[in-house]
């Protein structure tokens, strides 16, 4: 009987059929592949931001900047901040670690993805850490130094959105038209004045 049972068994194993399945368990599930985003030298190496992904960049940079100055504002009572204090949030801000942010591909487009961003799709890989957030550290610095710490602070005193338009969409900002924020406004020819 011992012979049956082995053949038995090895059969059942080269079949793919297992105890489990034989018993009434639950049927196997198809296994899924999901590829990693394939990044360009560009995105592996540069110690910039890829230009296609400069718009996601600031929202994030906006969103952990409301983030951090709302809580500041909350231990004193949302109370306007003092200099020395909205200075020290936006440096923390800057100077945090931001290995929740990652790149996504969607579609064939690549995407950063984090908190603040829109929600990407939920079966994709992300890549995080690399050179991300020291991009995500060196872009918001470059903004605070760009910008300035008071007009910063007073955009995030006028809403989300002001602070979004002061460091994204003016007319420099990493979503003005043509750069990874939507079509660029149609120019004017030279002689159509």
């Amino acid at each position: 009987m011992r012979p049956v049972l082995a053949v038995w068994l090895a059969l059942s194993l080269l079949a793919g059929t297992g105890a489990q399945e034989m018993c009434g368990g639950p049927p196997a599930t198809p296994a899924h592949s999901i590829p990693a985003p394939q990044l360009s030298p560009e995105e592996r190496l540069s110690p910039h931001m890829p230009e296609s992904l400069r718009c996601d960049a600031c929202h994030a940079i906006a969103f952990q900047i409301e983030e951090q100055l709302r809580r500041a504002e909350g231990k004193v009572g949302r109370k306007a901040l003092s200099e020395p204090d909205y200075m020290e949030v936006l440096e923390r801000s800057c100077s945090q670690g931001w290995e929740s942010y990652g790149v996504q591909e969607l579609d064939g487009e690549k995407r950063l993805a984090g908190p603040g961003l829109p929600r990407q799709e939920p079966m994709s890989v992300m890549v995080l850490g690399g050179p991300w957030p020291g991009r995500l550290s060196k872009m918001c610095h470059g903004y605070v130094g760009e910008q300035g710490e008071a007009q910063i602070y007073g955009a995030h005193r006028r809403g989300p959105a002001a602070l979004r338009e002061l460091l994204c969409h003016g007319e420099k900002g990493a979503c003005a038209g043509g750069k990874a924020g939507g079509p660029a406004p149609p120019k004017a020819m030279q002689n159509e004045l």
